[in-house]
Formats: structure tokens, C-alpha cells, sequence
């Protein structure tokens, strides 16, 4: 046994490192959502395995009191499931797309995934007056109207986007 505050991996490495699916489909998903690492990926794919694990443990078993608080958590995290059975039709996007650095992207405060990220590592987002610079959390759906960015920011950004405006109106006229 080993000590109990030692830290141990939270996710698995793939079994067959150089599957040429693997890595493309992955790649895939490492630009959609702007994810740093493999290994985002494989923590997000472990919680899911964890989930539907769960899920076919009670379906074998017949616990209500369980699988209300599964439903229950997984209805909190804002992926609405309405029984057991529509846990184990989960898949990775449903959970990275609750992950804070999408909703910020999809919100539209940030120009791309990787510019969520930068905002969120750099301390500029909140969720309801608590700055959160986990581009990994998974915010619960009673959380996601609470979001904000820092008012320096803002305003940065909207003389960001004027200063560009005028790039491109100053360009098109050197055009004609």
C-alpha cells in the first residue's frame, strides 16, 4: 500500500501509444476545444469511463437512492440525463463541453479556445466573484449564467476591436 497523500495519475495513457486513429481523432479534439495536452483528453475520458461504470453497476444492482444521485450529478453538471440507461449515451463532448474554458468561448468573450484559456489562466474570469483559473473546470449549469470577465478586460477588449475595425476600413480604402 502506498502512503495516503501520495498523488496518483487521474486518467489512463492509451494501450497502444502510436494508433494513427487515435492520434487524429484526438488532434481533432485538441483544436475544437483548445486543449494544451493529451492528457486533458484522457482525464475527461476517464471521468466518462467513470460515470458509465457507474451507471452499469446499477443497472445490475437496482439501487434507487444511487441512481438518483447520479442523475443528480450529472443533471448539476448541466448534462441533462433523464435515466440510467442515457448515462451510458454520454460521450466526450458532452463533457468537454462543459468545461469552463468552452463556455467562456461559446459565450463569445473570447475570439477563440485558446484565447478563453489565456483569460482564464490570467485570472480575468469569474464565476460568481470567485476567480477561477481552471480552464478544466466543469461548471455546473447553476453556475454558467454567473460567469463574468474582469471590466479592465472588457474594456480592453472593445478598444481592441475598435483599433481593428479601423485597420480593416483603413485597409479596404488603400485597396480601392
Amino acid at each position: 500500500m502506498g502512503h495516503p497523500k501520495k498523488q496518483r495519475k487521474k486518467y489512463e495513457t492509451p494501450k497502444r501509444p502510436y494508433d494513427k486513429r487515435r492520434i487524429e481523432r484526438e488532434r481533432k479534439i485538441l483544436q475544437e476545444y483548445g486543449l494544451r495536452r493529451k492528457k486533458e483528453i484522457w482525464r475527461t475520458e476517464s471521468v466518462l469511463r467513470n460515470f458509465r461504470r457507474r451507471a452499469r453497476e446499477l443497472q445490475a444492482e437496482r439501487n434507487e437512492k444511487m441512481e438518483k444521485e447520479l442523475l443528480g450529478k450529472l443533471n448539476k453538471l448541466g448534462i441533462r440525463v433523464g435515466s440510467v440507461d442515457d448515462v451510458l449515451g454520454i460521450n466526450l463532448d458532452h463533457i468537454l463541453s462543459r468545461r469552463l474554458q468552452t463556455i467562456v468561448y461559446k459565450k463569445g468573450v473570447a475570439n477563440s479556445p485558446r484565447h478563453s484559456r489565456q483569460l482564464i489562466v490570467h485570472g480575468h474570469v469569474y464565476i460568481d466573484d470567485r476567480k477561477i483559473l481552471w480552464p478544466g473546470y466543469i461548471v455546473p449549469s447553476e453556475e454558467e449564467g454567473k460567469i463574468k470577465i474582469s471590466p479592465k478586460i472588457r474594456t480592453d477588449m472593445v478598444a481592441e476591436s475598435a483599433k481593428q475595425t479601423k485597420r480593416e476600413k483603413a485597409g479596404a480604402i488603400r485597396k480601392t
